[in-house]
């Protein structure tokens, strides 16, 4: 299974790095994985509801370009579907069985994502009806994904 984790933006915090990087190691004999930055848009503070749809558009723009037809797409979205531990494990291994090969996971800048993301996506995935920095969502997403096949695996982890 190849996975692909789309972000906007830099990720700048030497600890988020560090998490990161052990989790995609971990994931190393479960399945390809790689992390996809693409560049943010600049943002002063007070945009206005144009603005703001202009920069989500153009961040938009960005990660459907590298994201190819056959790849099923799950994006981070606060009014996604909340699952459990458990039930993102069935998820991902549903994809498997179903013959999805390709799966990237969005997670969207601080803005959020564009409407073409959004309808791009297959599934829209919660974590939770708080507001994380994007960056946090990436340890957090990563770790899941290694969770997730250890609990598909029968593997000790996921207590």
């Amino acid at each position: 299974m190849n996975i692909s984790i789309f972000s906007v933006g830099k990720l700048k915090e030497k600890y988020l790095k560090q998490g990161i990087d052990e989790y995609l190691k971990r994931l190393g004999p479960y399945a390809k994985i790689e992390v996809i930055e693409v560049a943010d848009e600049k943002a002063p503070e007070n945009l206005s509801e144009v603005e703001m749809e202009q920069v989500k558009d153009k961040e938009g723009e960005r990660i459907l370009a590298k994201i190819s037809d056959d790849t099923y797409v799950i994006i981070l979205a606060i009014q996604g579907k909340m699952l459990t531990s458990e039930e993102l494990a069935r998820e991902i291994d549903q994809l498997a069985t179903y013959g999805k090969s390709k799966i990237a996971f969005v997670i969207g800048g601080s803005l959020g994502l564009s409407k073409a993301v959004e309808k791009r996506a297959d599934y829209a995935l919660s974590f939770s009806k708080m507001t994380f920095p994007h960056q946090l969502m990436r340890l957090i997403l990563v770790e899941q994904i290694y969770r997730a096949f250890r609990i598909n695996r029968n593997e000790p982890y996921h207590k």
